[in-house]
């Protein structure tokens, strides 16, 4: 799918890499507005103390493109939760990993959120399955494809037009 896409092939000859080095979390925060893409995820990523270094590298995939397209999936997994609103809690995440697995097929994510529920309490497995997982299917199936994004270029959206632009439903409040 991100051959066949403009931008998806633009990321894929560019090979963007979401790291310390490329992306200055403390410029994001000191210059952008509040409600711009690049500020709310800098938010994100100390207000959870996050780093940008902090994914794995990519081991047992010989193709490069493959192994790449893999390294991507990870690395803008934290853009995926300053998009949707969602938490990096357990069910926060399981929510994310079912919007993947809807948007990639990947196994690796369907793993993840099939497995990952089985630690949830009977009340969180009733949010996940009444609340987050509708959310998942309709934002996954209605969303622009999120790996066709580059999302280095929008640091300076607003962040309600850019959720627009993608279609993407920000997660419904469980307060």
């Amino acid at each position: 799918r991100m051959q066949s896409d403009p931008v998806g092939s633009r990321i894929l000859e560019d090979r963007p890499l979401v790291d310390n080095a490329s992306v200055d979390i403390e410029q994001l925060s000191a210059t952008l507005a509040p409600n711009t893409f690049g500020h709310q995820y800098a938010t994100f990523m100390k207000g959870h103390g996050f780093d940008p270094d902090g994914r794995a590298a990519i081991k047992f995939i010989a193709d490069p493109e493959l192994a790449y397209i893999m390294l991507r999936y990870r690395q803008c997994h934290d853009f995926w939760h300053t998009l949707t609103g969602l938490p990096p809690t357990v069910l926060g995440e399981l929510a994310l990993k079912w919007l993947e697995v809807i948007q990639t097929g990947l196994p690796v994510a369907a793993l993840s959120a099939t497995v990952g529920s089985i630690r949830l309490s009977a009340e969180e497995r009733r949010i996940l399955n009444e609340v987050y997982l509708p959310w998942a299917v309709r934002v996954g199936q209605n969303a622009e494809y999120l790996l066709n994004v580059y999302y280095e270029e929008e640091f300076e959206a607003d962040i309600d037009e850019l959720r627009a632009r993608l279609r993407i439903e920000k997660v419904p409040s469980l307060d």
